[in-house]
């Protein structure tokens, strides 16, 4: 009898201590998948950062890109063939000294260092851009890493590939004035050069106008 009860409390205790085990290898388990799902998503995040950077491309604000509102761009009525002649771009410019004070206040800028800006053309002239209003905004030349250095190469790879016929030019006219910058990366190069934010090259007519002291500065 006695015999009985003292193997029926040793089955009572090993079941329980049994049952502790359990529950403690569960525990365990169940902490190992979490710390290797939370392994897997941080290093998605670490790894993977020009994907990460990429699709902030989209959130993008002056002076990185245009404000649509202010710069949804504009075009004038031309055709590839048009845009194809040596020399289109420059007889097409005429953007007064008026108007790009204008740009320059529709962005409330006041004031700012010679070759810190230049008024751009959103659609480029060599893609068919106006000299409207519409079509420009004060494009920075020091902000890293877009700038107006990095948007020049994107303007020319643009107009490659629209007069070699591999391009159609409402696309192009598309690509850069919806977002630039996304086009850059995926008609350029996905990730931009670094180290292209000094200043331009001052024309020999600005140096002339810096020379006279009376002379209006002028606005680029």
């Amino acid at each position: 009898m006695i015999n009985a009860r003292f193997r029926s409390r040793i089955n009572r205790r090993l079941a329980c201590a049994l049952g502790v085990l359990g529950a403690l290898f569960a525990s365990l388990a169940c902490d190992r998948a979490v710390s290797v799902q939370q392994s897997t998503a941080g290093g998605a995040v670490a790894v993977d950062t020009t994907t990460t950077v990429a699709q902030g491309d989209s959130a993008l604000r002056f002076p990185f890109v245009p404000d649509p509102a202010r710069t949804p761009g504009a075009t004038l009525e031309v055709t590839t063939a048009d845009i194809c002649v040596p020399g289109y771009s420059k007889r097409v410019r005429n953007v007064p000294v008026d108007v790009k004070r204008q740009v320059y206040a529709n962005y409330g800028i006041r004031s700012h260092e010679p070759g810190e800006y230049e008024v751009d053309h959103l659609i480029s002239l060599e893609l068919g851009g106006s000299n409207s209003i519409r079509n420009l905004w004060p494009q920075s030349f020091r902000t890293s890493p877009w700038n107006a250095y990095v948007k020049d190469a994107l303007e020319n790879e643009l107009h490659r590939r629209v007069c070699a016929g591999t391009l159609d030019l409402a696309t192009a006219q598309h690509i850069i004035a919806q977002n630039w910058v996304m086009g850059y990366r995926q008609y350029v190069n996905p990730t931009p050069p670094a180290g292209r934010t000094r200043t331009r090259t001052r024309s020999h007519r600005q140096h002339r106008r810096r020379a006279q002291p009376n002379a209006e500065a002028p606005v680029p």
